[in-house]
Formats: C-alpha cells, sequence, structure tokens
C-alpha cells in the first residue's frame, strides 16, 4: 500500500498549506484526491518534489500490509 503521510510531513515541516501548494499551481482536486488515499500519477509525484524542492521518499512510502 502507498502512504502519502510523507508529504504531510513534508507540507507541515516546510510550513507549506494546501492553499500555498495551490498558489504554486497545484491542483486543489488533486490534493484533495491524495487525502482520500486515491492513486496519483508519477507526473504529479514530479510537481509536488518540484514545488516542495524534496525528494520521492518525502511524498510517499510504501507500507507492506503482508507483514
Amino acid at each position: 500500500m502507498i502512504s502519502y503521510e510523507p508529504l504531510f510531513k513534508t507540507m507541515k515541516d516546510r510550513k507549506i498549506s494546501s492553499y500555498r501548494l495551490e498558489k504554486l499551481g497545484f491542483s486543489r482536486a488533486t490534493y484533495y484526491s491524495i487525502r482520500k488515499g486515491n492513486s496519483i500519477s508519477t507526473n504529479t509525484i514530479n510537481q509536488l518534489c518540484k514545488l516542495l524542492h524534496c525528494n520521492v521518499s518525502d511524498i510517499i512510502q510504501f507500507i507492506d500490509e503482508d507483514e
């Protein structure tokens, strides 16, 4: 399972709100889709990495549900 908790932690640590992301050009609808745990494209991950100046691991994390 993919978790977006690293994204929310990164945003909190950098004091970037969803409103600020929207002002930087990130879709509000996509942000709320992420909040619901829906899947996102690699293009969206790329955009978040550029906007937040971070790595992919600061956006998503794999959690093995079998463990």
